[in-house]
C-alpha cells in the first residue's frame, strides 16, 4: 500500500456495489492522490439472532446474508483489478467513519444517496460531522431514476399517489440524453491505513453463522458480475424484451422463472437501474414494436421509482398507524394463523410450496408474491399487513424497504389498490398455470405422489388415495388452516365495515375506533358461526 496524508478521499459504498454508473466512486477518485473503498459491517443488519424463526441475523434471512457477502467479494476483486481494494470495517457506521475520516485526513466523502429512514438519519449525522470537519461530501442520487424530492418538488409537496400521476409528473431522466459512464480504467491506491481495523470480506462462518446446512440453496450468486452477464442474458433476447407484459407470466415456473431476476441485483446497486434502463430503449430502438408502461420492463423501473418516492415522502410509510395514505382496518392478531403462513404449514399446498420456496431461495415471482400476501391480509387469514411485510423482509434476497412496504400496502387493500373483492384463491390461482401440480411436487416432496386431480386440494383425496401417496392429511401434511369459501366471505365483510368507517370518519381513524371495530366483527362473526351451526342441525334433523 501507498503511504501518505492528507489527500485521500473515502467511498463509501452501501447499496451501490459496483463500479459500472457509479457517480460517487467517479468522484472519489477525482483529483485526489489515495482513494479508500470502505464497506462497514453494521451489527444492526449483520449480527447473528439465535431467536430469529430462520438463521440469520434480527433483520435479515441467511439467504440475503450471503447474497451481500458475495457481492462484496466480486467487488473488492473488481476494485482489484482497477489498482484498489475494499476495505472492510465493522461497527456502527456513523462512529467507524468518523474515525477512518481522522486517522486517514480524508478530505472528501462521496456515498451514493439513500432514502431509507434508517440511513437518511446516519447521513445526517455523517453530514454534520463532515462539516464541521471541513470535509467535503458529495452524496449522488443513483440508486434510482428520478430524484424523489425533484418529483415531490413538481407535485407541490406531497408525492403523487398513483403511478399513471407520477409517469406523468417524472417524463424523461434528466441524465438519459447521454451515455451512462459505465467503464473506470483505473483507482488510485489505498492509503496508509493506520490503526483502523481492516478486514477481508468475511465468510458466512466468519460472521458468527457457524455451518449452516440447507438441502437447497438460492440460485442467485451476488456481485456485479453475475448482474452485467444476467442483463446481457435479458438483453440478448430482443423478442422477448419487446414483448414483455406484467403481470403476464407464469408464477410457477422455477427452472427458469418467467422474469428478468434482476431485482436482487437493482436492490443492492450490483446493477444501475439507470444503465438497465438505458439498455432498454437500445431495445426498443432497434424493434418494431414494443410493449409500453405500466407492463413494458422500463415500466417495472418506474414503478421501483414511484414507490421510492411515495416512500420518501410519506411520514410512517412503513406501518399504519399515522400514515396518511394508509386505510386503518381492524386486522386480527392471530398468531397461530401467522405462524402457519410463515412456516409453510396452512394445508393450502399452493400457498405452502410459494412459501418455501421464498424460505429457501429468498425469492419468488411477483405473482406469486401477491397469492401469498393477498392469503394472509384480506384474502382468508386476516392477519396485519405488517406482519407478512416483516416475514419477507427477512426472508426476501430483493426485499427493498420502499418496495416491499409498498406491495404490502398495496395487496392488503391498505393503499393504493381497493378492490378488496378480488381475491387470489390459493386453489384455483396456481392451478390455471400449473394444472399437473408440478411446482409444489418439487417444493413440497410430500405431495409428490398425490395425483393432480388433488394436488391443489389434497384434503379431498379419499384416505385409500392419500395412503397410496403416503400423505395422510392432518398427519403428514396439515388440514387447511382455514376454509377458504368462508374464511375469504368473512374477510370481504369485514373489509367492507373498514372501509365504511375510514369513508364515515375521512380516514382520521382513532385506536378506540378500530377497538370498537374489531369488537363488532367478532360479535358478528360468533353470530354467523352459530347461524351455520343451526343450519346444520336442520339440515340433519331433516335428513
Amino acid at each position: 500500500m501507498a503511504s501518505g496524508s492528507g489527500s485521500g478521499s473515502l467511498m463509501w459504498f452501501r447499496k451501490g456495489l459496483r463500479i459500472h454508473d457509479n457517480p460517487a466512486l467517479e468522484r472519489a477518485a477525482q483529483s485526489t492522490k489515495f482513494l479508500y473503498p470502505v464497506f462497514i459491517i453494521d451489527p444492526h443488519y449483520m449480527e447473528p439472532d439465535p431467536n430469529a424463526f430462520s438463521p440469520g441475523s434480527t433483520r435479515a434471512g441467511l439467504n440475503r446474508i450471503r447474497f451481500l457477502l458475495q457481492s462484496l467479494a466480486d467487488l473488492d476483486l473488481n476494485l482489484r483489478k482497477l489498482g484498489s481494494r475494499l476495505l472492510v470495517l465493522k461497527g456502527e457506521p456513523s462512529q467507524v467513519l468518523f474515525r477512518c475520516l481522522k486517522e486517514w485526513d480524508v478530505k472528501k466523502l462521496c456515498f451514493e444517496y439513500d432514502t431509507e429512514p434508517y440511513y437518511q438519519a446516519l447521513d445526517i449525522k455523517v453530514k454534520d460531522h463532515a462539516s464541521i470537519a471541513g470535509i467535503e461530501v458529495f452524496s449522488p442520487v443513483s440508486h434510482t431514476l428520478f430524484n424523489p424530492a425533484d418529483i415531490i418538488q413538481k407535485n407541490g409537496g406531497r408525492p403523487p399517489l398513483s403511478y399513471q400521476s407520477f409517469v406523468k409528473l417524472a417524463g424523461q431522466p434528466s441524465w438519459a440524453s447521454s451515455p451512462l459512464s459505465v467503464t473506470i480504467s483505473s483507482l488510485p491506491p489505498v492509503g496508509d491505513v493506520g490503526g483502523c481495523e481492516i478486514s477481508e470480506v468475511p465468510t458466512i462462518k466468519e460472521l458468527g453463522y457457524g455451518d449452516i446446512e440447507q438441502d437447497e440453496f438460492s440460485p442467485f450468486r451476488g456481485g456485479e458480475s453475475e448482474a452485467l452477464k444476467r442483463l446481457k442474458e435479458s438483453i440478448d433476447n430482443k423478442e422477448w424484451v419487446a414483448a414483455f407484459e406484467k403481470p403476464k407470466g407464469d408464477p410457477s415456473a422455477f427452472l427458469k422463472p418467467a422474469t428478468t431476476t434482476l431485482s436482487p441485483y437493482l436492490k443492492f446497486g450490483c446493477l444501475s437501474s439507470r444503465y438497465f434502463y438505458q439498455c432498454l430503449q437500445d431495445v426498443y430502438r432497434n424493434v418494431k414494436r414494443h410493449t409500453s408502461p405500466p407492463v413494458s420492463l422500463v415500466g417495472q423501473l418506474l414503478w421501483r421509482d414511484f414507490f421510492y418516492t411515495v416512500a420518501f415522502g410519506t411520514p410512517n410509510f412503513d406501518q399504519m398507524t399515522g400514515n396518511r395514505i394508509c386505510k386503518q382496518i381492524p386486522w386480527n392478531d392471530n398468531n397461530e394463523l401467522l405462524v402457519a403462513w410463515r412456516d409453510a404449514k396452512t394445508g393450502y399446498p399452493w400457498i405452502d410450496a410459494v412459501m418455501t420456496q421464498l424460505h429457501k431461495w429468498g425469492w419468488m415471482h411477483h405473482l406469486a408474491r401477491h397469492s401469498v400476501a393477498c392469503f394472509l391480509t384480506r384474502g382468508d387469514l386476516f392477519v396485519h399487513w405488517e406482519k407478512g411485510r416483516d416475514v419477507f423482509e427477512r426472508l426476501l434476497i430483493d426485499s427493498d424497504w420502499a418496495i416491499n412496504n409498498g406491495n404490502w400496502l398495496w395487496l392488503s387493500c391498505s393503499s393504493f389498490f381497493y378492490q378488496y373483492n378480488r381475491i387470489y384463491s390459493p386453489i384455483s390461482f396456481g392451478k390455471k398455470y400449473d394444472p399437473n401440480g408440478d411446482y409444489i411436487k418439487h417444493f413440497l416432496p410430500i405431495l409428490k405422489d398425490m395425483p393432480k386431480e388433488y394436488i391443489y386440494e389434497p384434503w379431498t383425496a379419499p384416505l385409500s388415495v392419500q395412503t397410496k401417496a403416503k400423505c395422510i392429511i392432518g398427519k403428514d401434511y396439515p388440514k387447511p388452516v382455514v376454509p377458504h369459501d368462508s374464511a375469504s366471505k368473512e374477510s370481504r365483510r369485514k373489509m367492507a365495515e373498514a372501509y365504511s368507517l375510514n369513508q364515515k370518519l375521512n380516514g382520521k381513524v382513532s385506536e378506540e375506533d378500530l377497538k370498537k371495530l374489531r369488537r363488532k366483527l367478532e360479535e358478528d362473526s360468533e353470530d354467523t358461526k352459530q347461524e351455520v351451526k343451526t343450519k346444520r342441525m336442520r339440515q340433519k334433523l331433516i335428513c
